[in-house]
């Protein structure tokens, strides 16, 4: 019986410590925990990569963060302002031409 109950901690432990193939759409949430995504704005010729975990603090730029705020992380704009990431965006003014450029 103990065999038994350390082989299931060890398999238990090998499935908690395993990269998630997990996704925020399966998840039901707006966080995603997979590998990073990767999307394309408008007029650029290179793909920009976002990281794993969607949050303020991984923009770095506005752009960055209305990618994500538009991609339905919400908790970006925490005060409903309209500006995501108020650290990296700094006015309604800005946000609203990068939303139009990126068709958001």
């Amino acid at each position: 019986m103990r065999y038994i109950s350390c082989a299931f901690a060890l398999a238990a432990f090998a499935l908690l410590a395993a990269p998630s193939a997990v996704s925020a759409a399966s998840l039901g949430t707006a966080t995603d925990v997979s590998a990073p995504m990767t999307l394309r704005a408008a007029g650029e010729s290179a793909p920009m990569l976002l990281a794993q975990r969607r949050t303020c603090s991984s923009a770095r730029t506005c752009e960055e963060a209305v990618i994500m705020w538009c991609d339905g992380y919400r908790r970006a704009d925490g005060d409903g302002d309209g500006i995501p990431c108020e650290t990296v965006c700094r006015s309604r003014r800005q946000v609203d031409e990068i939303r139009r450029a990126i068709g958001c």
